[in-house]
């Protein structure tokens, strides 16, 4: 009797080809790929620390500047304020001592500013509110621009007189000379207050 099996449940299975890691070498290749990527993060880290402090290095370097350049500005600021400050104390001590002139260092002042260059003085008193002047000029012309300086300033009232002007024989007489003229003049201070009687000099 012959059997027919048209299921195939008999029919022996062929053997098929498995292809399986072993799970130690499963977990070997996975250390390794973790140990690669933990290494590239590493070093990736590492490389980007480096760049970062470089970049630190160069704004530091770049502010060291900067606060050397602004130190010396600050110290030429000082400087200069210290040297206004320093004008500015002279500016007041002049002004105080303008305000603090009394009427015999202006006569003097305006004195010696009206000389001519060739006219010279030998005498200056101040009796009262009058002023006396002596002196030698060798020209006239001298003379009247010397009076006429002494009227241009307040110190003194016009009109300034010239008591007398004449020719000092002494100081002609010295061989090679020319004329000397000897002369007085006075004149009356303005409303200032009196002269103290220091104010006298000789020249």
């Amino acid at each position: 009797m012959i059997r027919i099996n048209l299921l195939g449940n008999d029919r022996p299975k062929g053997r098929k080809q498995q292809f399986a890691f072993d799970p130690g070498a499963q977990m070997t290749v996975v250390c390794s790929l973790l140990l690669v990527v933990t290494v590239s993060g590493i070093g990736w880290w590492y490389w980007s620390l480096r760049q970062q402090s470089a970049q630190v290095d160069e704004q530091i370097a770049a502010a060291q500047q900067e606060v050397t350049r602004i130190n010396s500005i600050l110290t030429e600021v000082k400087q200069f304020e210290q040297r206004q400050q320093l004008l500015q104390q002279r500016v007041t001590l002049i002004q105080q001592l303008r305000r603090g002139q009394g009427v015999p260092v202006q006569l003097l002042d305006h004195v010696s500013r009206s000389l001519p260059d060739t006219l010279w003085l030998t005498s200056l008193e101040e009796s009262g509110s009058t002023v006396t002047i002596e002196g030698r000029s060798t020209t006239l012309i001298a003379l009247s621009d010397f009076v006429g300086n002494l009227g241009s300033s307040d110190v003194l009232k016009k009109p300034i007189e010239i008591v007398n002007s004449q020719i000092d024989a002494a100081a002609t007489a010295t061989p090679g000379a020319g004329d000397v003229i000897r002369f007085t003049v006075k004149a009356a201070l303005a409303d200032q207050g009196p002269v103290p009687a220091a104010a006298g000099a000789k020249r």
